[in-house]
């Protein structure tokens, strides 16, 4: 064997060496709960708007935050109620996370507006 087929055998093997031990590792996170929430925040949705931009739904508590993310950082958009979210959820008409955006827009005119009535638009 000459020196390149062994110098091409042990980078293969260091290669296999390496890719086995980060496996191993990321297992041992997820087994262990490494990145995992803790507490009572959770992903509802998300709508990337290109690469680098995405509209975000995060549920804290019982109340649904929209947050906007950028270069420049998060920002707040504005909150859903949780019972908007829990319309959303029904399997069989599979809505879209622009519709959600829509009712919160909607919402807020009415707000803006002066209106106080709760929001009984459920469609």
């Amino acid at each position: 064997m000459g020196p390149l087929t062994t110098y091409l055998i042990e980078t293969f093997v260091t290669l296999v060496a390496v890719l086995a031990l980060a496996f191993l590792i990321l297992m041992g996170a997820k087994r262990f709960g490494i990145g995992q929430p803790i507490g009572p925040i959770t992903l509802v949705g998300r709508l990337p708007l290109d690469t680098r931009r995405a509209v975000y739904l995060v549920r804290v508590a019982n109340q649904v935050i929209i947050l906007g993310s950028s270069e420049a950082g998060l920002c707040k958009l504005g909150e859903v109620q949780e019972q908007h979210i829990e319309d959303f959820k029904n399997p069989q008409t599979q809505p879209r996370f622009s519709d959600l955006i829509a009712r919160f827009r909607q919402s807020s005119r009415r707000v803006s507006q002066g209106s106080t009535a709760p929001d009984n638009d459920h469609g």
